[in-house]
């Protein structure tokens, strides 16, 4: 009984074993294939790889943009105007008051004398400014909310609570805009995934045809085969491993054309960084990135060369 078992044992793994050869065999040989034909094989991968940077490219750009956007979101402040007629001792006491709060993090006062000072060196209208008879500038108080009341809701409901201050005028959030930018990055995003889902089926069809023309190419060979009795499996064999060949040379070409375009943008985005006092690095694809677009890339290869395959070969009998 334990002989038998040994036996059956040896038996399944030299099974296995004959089996993971025979599929390496046609790996390779389909690899070979595909570098014997170098004019088709470019401009099919060309056409793979294009196709896959766009949208690759697009969700680099994407994370890129909420990164800076996740670093702003700690710049978030709250502007007061208080009302024209409030004393400066007034307005002192009001930022006392907002500074002894538990979420805020800060308080800055900007006199109205200070206003009207830095508003008559960056608007050159010094001259006329000193014409006027009173000043109509108000005070302001800028709040500098605490790390945990940043975000959205709690700043919002931070700007609310302040706003009802009695020396309030307006109360502004300059956050506002941080907010219209998440927004259209949204937007942006589900735009880049219509598109990812558009060019992923270009994919399909490129490989598709690729496929086909590959299998009417090699028709006599293939009815040849099915004479001496290959199994259907055994003939679809090689055209899904071309598959997957075309769609993971295809990967490999849209993150090398992906990491290209980060290389030439990276010293003009730096400068521009640099120009708003960040110190901001692109970033890549990737470890995980480059393998979702490699592994996207083989499984779009393989679904295109199954669904040419399944239309095409069993139209290939031997007479």
């Amino acid at each position: 009984m334990a002989r038998g078992a040994i036996f059956t044992r040896s038996a399944l793994g030299a099974k296995l074993y004959i089996y993971g050869q025979a599929h390496l065999r046609t790996l390779l040989a389909s690899l070979g294939r595909i570098w014997h034909a170098p004019l088709s094989s470019i401009m099919t991968t060309a056409v793979i790889g294009i196709a896959l940077a766009l949208p690759c490219g697009l969700y680099v750009l994407l994370a890129n943009l909420q990164t800076i956007a996740g670093g702003w979101d700690n710049t978030a402040s709250i502007s007061l105007f208080l009302k024209v007629d409030t004393p400066l001792a007034a307005a002192r006491d009001v930022a006392a008051e907002i500074g002894q709060r538990g979420d805020v993090e800060s308080v800055r006062l900007i006199s109205a004398a200070q206003a009207m000072a830095e508003f008559q060196e960056n608007s050159g209208f010094g001259g006329a400014l000193d014409k006027l008879e009173r000043n109509p500038l108000p005070s302001v108080v800028v709040v500098t909310p605490a790390a945990d009341t940043r975000r959205p809701l709690e700043a919002n409901s931070l700007l609310a609570a302040l706003n009802t201050l009695p020396a309030v005028d307006l109360a502004q959030l300059d956050m506002e805009w941080l907010q219209r930018l998440q927004a259209i990055m949204n937007i942006a995003r589900r735009g880049v995934t219509a598109i990812a889902i558009l060019l992923g089926l270009a994919v399909l069809l490129i490989v598709g045809n690729t496929i086909r023309l590959d299998i009417q190419n090699r028709r006599e060979e293939i009815e040849v085969t099915k004479l001496v009795g290959a199994t259907d499996g055994f003939v679809r064999r090689p055209f899904l491993y071309g598959g997957v060949w075309y769609g993971l040379l295809g990967g490999v070409l849209a993150w090398l054309l992906v990491g290209g375009a980060l290389l030439l943008i990276d010293g003009p985005a730096a400068h521009l960084a640099l120009l708003y006092g960040a110190d901001h690095q692109l970033l890549g694809p990737g470890f995980e990135g480059t393998l979702l677009l490699l592994g996207t890339g083989a499984a779009l290869g393989l679904l295109g060369s199954w669904l040419a395959v399944g239309r095409h070969l069993s139209l290939v009998e031997p007479h």
